[in-house]
């Protein structure tokens, strides 16, 4: 299941569909290639490369000119000390969009029947399709940039329905995450609007005959922070449960059981429709009379049972009583996969973890090599930190040498353990700075209690205390942050963006038959801390053998790992090597390091 040898380093340089990985020996490519991907991505694939080398012929004019602005224009960003660098969107970006577009605008795609043409297996049918409305799913490997997408094809339906007379899109929309976490992620790019403006996404004034910048007039509602709701041009940032309605169930503080909505904003849902920061949204969405839907980590959507698909297809049928439709629904995630571990059948496009670890889009997953498993051994002690001191030993000696290496270039490394439940959670925490000083007041220990109480520690906090001890995950990255590690349960399964993590320790028992797949176990690793180097970056990933063995199911999906020397006195020659040139007084050594 090797890549393709002709699969291109650059993220930038454009896939090919006959060197694309798929699940199978290089010799079933001419044969199986087809049937062994998601269903609709194949024909797709080939599809979209015929159109982009034929202009965008049959797209709209809106879809046209936005394409050539965000894709075939030369673009600069502005970095941190004022200077200016060339930006590009990854391909796998841009394949994401012009799929979406081409479906829309091209093959005129409005619900499942329409998509079922694009079936390369032979065994789609309409039952698989839930929905009655037109949904995309795209796949992109964690760390990949889905933000960036979204926020094209928001932009995209926005200036289809200002310039086009007889779209079909929308320019309102509601962004919807699964959790808190998720939810901060995005408001760091969304409020705002920042990434409509940071990035290029918006064309400059007078090109191809619009005042694209002057008419992208667009609100951001933030949860329940409503502001004022116009007819059109309207973004609502929020997570799931503020958009359920009627006898759907919100997390709560009394809860047993908040695995699936963890660190989501629990508490009595607000009545009424105002436009103040006691707002209904569930409400105020349904009474829009256009919307399309992007939804992020969505693979919670695996199921037309679930509340969240319900409340999608709510607001749809809200819209049906009006004569109208939902526009348009568009998933995002590295994992769109049923329980059962069939992928999304709604599923168009897709950039795998392997080609992402190919392209260096995240980093290497790294695993100790036989020598430096052969250490590790589980001790007979009822103490947690006891049972596994190997683990968390050689845990600490890897993040070590991490933590030399990335403090000399400005950066933070973090350690990461994870812990199978709240009393050794907090037991690991208070362990690992008696075995390592550097960690002396720099451990952040996240968990559930059995009631959903969000705590730092066993005796608990008070749930008004939430925001600190997210804020505290989410800018551990920063110098600002004292934290070096964190030890937790299963907080930042997903969503946590955090890109500072260089060593996982797991010590959870993860069954075969987990629904945390491997690489939402990995994705807390995943994210590059470094941009504009070509060189591979890594993330060491040691634990228990059940971890391990759960981790290397991977393996299914291409992915192959790297085993290295681990431990202290290993000499890692698979580390990011950078150095600054001290010796040229032209440079600003404290500006290249900030």
């Amino acid at each position: 299941m090797a890549l393709h040898p002709h699969f291109p380093a650059s993220p930038y340089a454009e896939l090919l569909p006959d060197q694309r990985w798929f699940p199978a020996a290089e010799e079933l490519r001419s044969t199986a290639y087809e049937k062994l991907l998601p269903p609709l991505v194949a024909k797709i694939r080939q599809e979209i490369l015929a159109w982009r080398n034929q202009g965008y012929a049959g797209a709209s004019a809106t879809s046209r000119a936005l394409l050539r602005w965000w894709f075939e224009t030369e673009h600069l960003a502005e970095q941190a000390d004022g200077s200016l660098t060339p930006f590009r969107y990854y391909f796998a970006q841009r394949e994401a969009v012009e799929t979406v577009i081409w479906l829309h605008d091209v093959k005129r795609v409005r619900d499942k029947f329409d998509l079922m043409r694009f079936d390369a297996s032979g065994a789609v049918s309409a039952s698989m399709f839930a929905e009655e409305w037109p949904r995309y799913v795209v796949k992109m490997a964690t760390g990949a940039g889905k933000t960036k997408v979204l926020s094209l094809l928001i932009a995209w339906s926005f200036f289809h329905k200002l310039y086009e007379p007889d779209s079909t899109l929308s320019r309102n929309f509601l962004l919807i995450a699964p959790n808190i976490i998720v939810l901060d992620r995005l408001r760091s790019d969304f409020d705002g609007l920042r990434i409509f403006f940071n990035d290029p996404i918006l064309p400059d004034n007078g090109y191809d005959g619009q005042n694209w910048r002057d008419d992208f007039q667009v609100t951001l509602h933030i949860q329940d922070d409503v502001r004022v709701v116009r007819e059109t041009g309207n973004l609502f940032l929020t997570n799931i449960h503020r958009v359920y309605l009627g006898d759907v169930k919100e997390p709560s503080i009394e809860d047993d059981d908040l695995s699936d909505y963890f660190l989501s904003p629990f508490g009595p849902k607000p009545a009424g429709k105002t436009t103040d920061s006691n707002a209904d949204l569930g409400e105020i969405v349904r009474e829009i009379d256009e919307l399309a839907v992007f939804n992020d980590e969505a693979h919670h959507i695996h199921d037309e049972r679930l509340a969240w698909f319900k409340s999608i297809q709510d607001i749809h049928h809200r819209l049906l009583q009006k004569d109208l439709r939902l526009s348009l629904q568009v998933d995002v995630t590295a994992t769109p996969r049923h329980n059962n571990g069939a992928i999304f059948v709604q599923t168009v496009s897709d950039f795998p973890l392997v080609e992402a670890i190919h392209q260096n889009v995240v980093k290497h997953p790294v695993l100790p090599d036989a020598a430096s498993r052969a250490r590790l051994s589980e001790h007979k002690s009822a103490i947690f930190s006891e049972h596994y001191a190997d683990y968390l030993q050689l845990g600490i000696e890897e993040w070590r040498k991490c933590y030399v290496e990335h403090q000399a270039l400005g950066k933070k490394a973090v350690l990461f353990v994870m812990v199978d439940d709240t009393r050794n959670c907090d037991e690991v925490g208070q362990y690992l700075p008696k075995i390592c000083p550097e960690l002396q007041d720099a451990v952040l220990v996240i968990h559930t209690k059995n009631n959903g109480e969000i705590s730092e520690s066993a005796s608990g906090k008070k749930k008004e205390e939430l925001d600190q001890l997210r804020e505290a995950a989410n800018g551990i990255d920063t110098g600002k942050s004292p934290y070096k590690a964190i030890v937790s349960v299963l907080v930042l399964k997903e969503g946590w963006g955090v890109r500072n993590v260089t060593t996982i320790v797991g010590l959870r028992a993860y069954a075969a038959k987990s629904n945390i797949l491997p690489e939402q176990t990995l994705g807390r690793g995943l994210r590059r801390m470094y941009f504009g180097s070509d060189a591979p970056e890594t993330v060491s990933v040691m634990g228990t053998p059940a971890f391990m063995e759960f981790v290397e199911s991977i393996q299914s999906e291409g992915v192959s790992f790297e085993r290295v020397p681990m431990g202290g006195g290993a000499e890692r020659k698979d580390s990011l090597i950078v150095e600054v040139d001290a010796q040229d007084e032209d440079k600003d050594i404290e500006a290249l390091v900030s």
